[in-house]
């Protein structure tokens, strides 16, 4: 477990499964998954059992569950950023931004490169990435659902090899 802010007894640890149905409640109430047509039984089959093979975090702030993030190691010389949330009540208090460098931290102990899609609608999900350094790699059209893309992104240290 990593504190954030010991004011307010904010830590980030790994996903147990009595974190379930709150990142559940994080992920239906939130965009870009409303939009893209995610429903709570799609993500209880992610969730039911944990992701295997993945690194799973909770965000937890005074007990309760306000963040999610998901990382598939070894992913094109880096690591994947399969999804991070933030409950939408708890967003613009700068929990993203520490998770996601928390998420960063344990990548670049091990690895040069950092990678994130993200929805070509969610403009403010390419505004966070793009003022965390990430840039913008390329789109996936018609990647999650018809007429939209995923656009890959792509944080690095530096080149894969030296």
């Amino acid at each position: 477990m990593q504190p954030i802010d010991e004011r307010a007894h904010t830590i980030i640890r790994d996903m147990r499964e009595e974190d379930r149905e709150a990142v559940i409640g994080i992920l239906t109430s939130s965009d870009p998954w409303k939009r893209l047509g995610f429903t709570a039984s799609d993500w209880l089959r992610i969730f039911a059992p944990l992701p295997a093979g993945r690194d799973t975090f909770i965000l937890d702030v005074d007990g309760t569950v306000l963040g999610i993030a998901i990382v598939r190691r070894k992913f094109l010389f880096g690591d994947y950023l399969e999804l991070l949330g933030i409950a939408p009540s708890a967003t613009g208090r700068g929990l993203g931004s520490s998770l996601l460098s928390h998420i960063e931290s344990l990548t670049f102990a091990r690895a040069q490169n950092l990678f994130a899609c993200v929805s070509d609608f969610n403009d403010a999900a390419r505004a966070f990435y793009r003022k965390q350094g990430y840039k913008e790699i390329g789109p996936m059209p018609n990647f999650l659902i018809p007429g939209y893309a995923e656009i890959l992104l792509r944080k690095t240290a530096g080149p894969a090899r030296n």
